[in-house]
């Protein structure tokens, strides 16, 4: 688009604004007409392990979501020389699952309780077995059950349980509601009706009724919308809070609030049956999109949406680049006592190449990434952990290599079940996120460990915040009946540029032999978590 065409979308409100709350990184992409991002903000932010539970503060959000709207008008008149004064549609999005819990008042009762807490085994255990439909530990209704099992006073106070992104766009829009790919995170779904499982809201309330609670389960649970649906408009108090300088007017349509997988497949184009993305960050996903439930229960598995409402096989692994993050923030502190003050995007590009030239199987080393807890491989916490055996090829590239192997380990054990035991066709995988944006390094080693063609698109950098853009310019741009499949596929996606990348001869079998090592040596984490407390 050329600038004066930009400026003159700006000016006159053709635009959308998408914002995503990431672990590590609030961003803001506003795009244009011809959905490319016109400009973005961000705010760095860090979860806190407080009294053991991972957690953010909501003071946190809001100062971390105003400042990367600053950021955004900044770039905005950096660019244009124009100010942001009004907006065509926004929407939101977020980490999916948690437990963020008020009472009638609004109050928050206990912290929020993210995703990445492993403190549900019970109650994820017992649902599972109830509803016959795998109940994660990261569940919202998890969290509820088990905080009822633990007879925790407040559960008797809760009058709104909902999800970090339904809970922004709450306090923005008044409404209480979330897009059908973050509610299928909260509680199961019905792809048919695009709404909670109601047989199984009956089989819960039953199977708390002797608590005597004032409430039911449906009356607690956010509205679920399918994508382009209105969601609401901006409130006064709302535009306040985005911006507190009073620039931005009130009434601007929201799109639902959707969850972070669902913004990684429709930046993907991934949102049609046999298609795929792997979202690649602090956490990693896969995303399969099905034409059917599976023919069993996995407890390795989640069930939930598109943000249509398709049903999708989803393999979440809490733990993927923390600690190669770590490594990363170490060879730069190193770099620096030696004088050189090297940038850390310059670093990570320079490492991740470098784990390029590393053997196929890594040499030998071994590592796991697990900051947190992982239950694909059944682990409650987590212990950073690098082995050697005094033979192995001691490299740095096998070193970088062996950390990369490692945060891909427990993706492969859930996608070795849909492709080998359930028979799940994938015709593509897309990759984006923030480990994708090495041009060819993460793509190459996750083709891989995945042994299929991985592709990266132009704006997989942009990762979730452009999904939800593009959420939000659907609700505005769709012609009637229009899905959301076509809509993407014909207009956004029509001259997208992207490379695909097949693995290279030997490093499938390579990655294949470091899985083997792999699952043996889990044995050794579950030792070091008892051991190091």
């Amino acid at each position: 688009m050329l600038r004066e065409q930009a400026v003159q979308a700006i000016l006159s409100g053709k635009t959308a604004l998408g914002i995503e709350l990431g672990s590590t990184r609030i961003k803001s992409v506003l795009i244009g007409p011809d959905f490319a991002p016109l400009a973005s903000g961000s705010h760095s932010w860090e979860n806190r392990l407080e009294g053991g539970i991972w957690t953010y503060h909501l003071e946190d959000v809001w100062l971390g979501i105003q400042d990367c709207y600053q950021n955004l008008t900044k770039e905005v008149h950096k660019i244009y020389g124009v100010s942001l004064e009004t907006i065509g549609a926004i929407g939101l999005s977020a980490m999916m699952h948690g437990y963020l819990a008020f009472n009638g008042a609004g109050e928050l009762l206990v912290p929020f309780r993210t995703w990445r807490n492993t403190m549900t085994a019970r109650s994820a255990e017992e649902l599972t077995s109830l509803f016959q439909f795998n109940i994660p530990q990261r569940w919202s209704i998890a969290h509820l059950d088990q905080a009822i099992l633990n007879c925790e006073p407040h559960v008797k106070d809760v009058c709104f349980l909902t999800t970090l992104a339904g809970y922004v766009h709450w306090k923005l829009t008044g409404e209480k509601v979330l897009g059908v790919g973050d509610a299928s995170g909260v509680f199961p779904v019905d792809s048919e009706t695009c709404d909670y499982n109601h047989a199984m809201i009956e089989c819960y309330d039953q199977r708390v009724a002797d608590k005597s609670f004032q409430w039911k389960l449906k009356q607690l649970l956010p509205r679920v919308l399918p994508a382009g649906e209105q969601a609401g408009t901006l409130t006064p108090e709302g535009a306040l809070l985005l911006d507190p300088s009073g620039t931005l007017p009130p009434g601007i349509s929201f799109c639902p609030p959707e969850g972070d997988a669902g913004t990684g497949m429709v930046a993907t184009n991934s949102v049609g049956p046999h298609t795929g993305n792997i979202s690649a960050g602090t956490s990693v996903f896969a995303m399969i999109v099905l034409e059917q439930a599976l023919v069993r229960v996995h407890p390795e598995i989640d069930m939930v949406t598109t943000p249509t409402g398709l049903p999708v096989a989803m393999v979440h692994c809490n733990n993927f680049t923390s600690d190669l993050d770590a490594w990363v923030s170490l060879f730069k502190e190193v770099a620096a006592t030696m004088g050189d003050r090297v940038e850390i995007d310059r670093l990570f590009e320079a490492l991740y190449r470098k784990a390029l030239e590393g053997e196929p199987d890594c040499g030998g080393l071994m590592a796991f990434n697990y900051y947190a807890g992982e239950p694909i491989t059944g682990l409650e916490e987590g212990r950073p952990l690098f082995m050697r055996l005094p033979d192995s090829r001691f490299t740095l590239a096998n070193f970088m290599r062996a950390h990369i192997f490692s945060a891909m380990g427990t993706l492969k054990m859930g996608m070795d079940i849909l492709t080998r035991e359930e028979n799940v066709r994938v015709d593509r995988l897309l990759g984006h996120g923030g480990f994708f944006r090495t041009k060819g390094a993460g793509q190459r080693l996750m083709a891989a460990a995945m042994c299929a063609p991985v592709t990266v698109m132009e704006n997989a950098g942009e990762g979730g915040a452009w999904g939800i853009a593009l959420l939000a310019d659907y609700l505005i741009r769709r012609e009637p009946g229009e899905k959301l499949e076509d809509f993407l596929v014909q207009k956004v996606f029509s001259a997208e540029k992207a490379e695909t990348q097949v693995p290279y001869p030997g490093e499938s079998a390579g990655f294949d032999k470091f899985m083997e090592r792999y699952t043996r040596c889990l044995a050794v984490e579950r030792v070091a978590v008892d051991a190091m407390k």
